[in-house]
């Protein structure tokens, strides 16, 4: 007897693997996805500029990395205290400008590098509300909701800005893949009627666009709205907040997503690099004991025999 409704989900032609080098943009559940790769160490990173929801904010953002255009003190304000830019995340103010500006220009160029280098790009579209102050904003900073306008992307403009995006990163990068998804996170602050208007708009968007001849072959579907909607139809999936995923929720959709979209010829490592951080994350009741010792021994042995044969994984 099956107590859900398992969507069937393609495997992916262009398979992770631990040679992969992966770029994860978008709203906060690419953080979750993107701690997922970082726990089992892909070559793997996770929204440089900071979470950003909306696919116009996105495209803007990776123009000004692909086009070298640098953050000046036009593209700053001062508010509560700290200085901000509407084009990332709050995470990234400072309560120095010229800091501000440093730190986004070093982040600016770190992107850009990563970028060349990816073999896959994955991004995460969270809504199609969007707030507008002369331009659409990635984030409002906490200043008064009345200074934005706040307006729905239309599917045609969100189709347009998907097609910006590709375009502009296959012009440093044009053997990467992409995979797009949207977040199964519930942005109820826009109204329940609203959220799901929003999901449905980015996600005939995505649909519309991968249909297109032209990118078949260098784009893919993955889906955690859909996973999250069908298979996890239950409010015990839910954060205590009723709207985020679970960790149980992200621990099943990244399980699907590994069964798709990531090589067998990983898995073996993935379980590795699990057991790994498993002992790392171990406590003992008697740290000096003969048997921890022992046990830290053979724990040094599996990273050193790990790291040799991957250069790039720390622990």
């Amino acid at each position: 007897m099956n107590f859900t409704t398992k969507i069937d989900i393609p495997q992916n032609p262009s398979s992770i693997d631990y040679n992969s080098k992966i770029v994860s943009l978008g709203s906060c559940f690419a953080e979750n996805m993107g701690d997922k790769f970082q726990y089992f160490k892909f070559q793997s990173a996770t929204n440089p500029f900071g979470i950003i929801f909306n696919p116009v904010s996105i495209e803007r953002i990776i123009n000004r990395v692909i086009n070298d255009v640098l953050f000046t003190e036009d593209d700053i304000f001062f508010h509560n205290e700290r200085w901000h830019c509407f084009e990332v995340h709050s995470d990234l103010s400072h309560l120095n400008a010229e800091e501000l500006l440093v730190n986004l220009n070093q982040i600016l160029r770190k992107a850009k590098k990563q970028l060349e280098e990816a073999t896959h790009i994955i991004i995460t579209y969270g809504t199609s509300w969007v707030y507008r102050k002369i331009e659409i904003v990635a984030n409002c900073h906490k200043v008064p909701q009345k200074q934005f306008t706040k307006e729905l992307l239309t599917v045609a403009t969100i189709q347009e800005s998907i097609e910006n995006t590709i375009r502009l990163i296959q012009s440093i990068n044009p053997n990467c893949s992409f995979i797009f998804t949207v977040s199964p996170v519930r942005h109820i602050k826009d109204g329940f009627v609203e959220n799901q208007w929003s999901k449905a708009n980015l996600i005939t968007a995505i649909q519309t666009k991968l249909r297109t001849d032209h990118l078949k072959l260098t784009t893919d579907y993955f889906p955690s709205y859909e996973i999250m909607m069908d298979e996890l139809r239950d409010y015990r999936f839910y954060a205590e907040d009723m709207l985020h995923p679970s960790q149980v929720a992200i621990d099943y959709i990244w399980q699907r997503f590994k069964e798709t979209t990531i090589s067998e010829v990983a898995y073996v490592t993935m379980d590795e690099v699990g057991s790994i951080q498993k002992g790392l994350s171990h406590r003992s009741f008697n740290p000096n004991s003969e048997s921890h010792k022992k046990f830290e021994s053979k724990l040094k042995e599996k990273m050193t025999k790990l790291v040799s044969q991957y250069l790039f994984m720390k622990f």
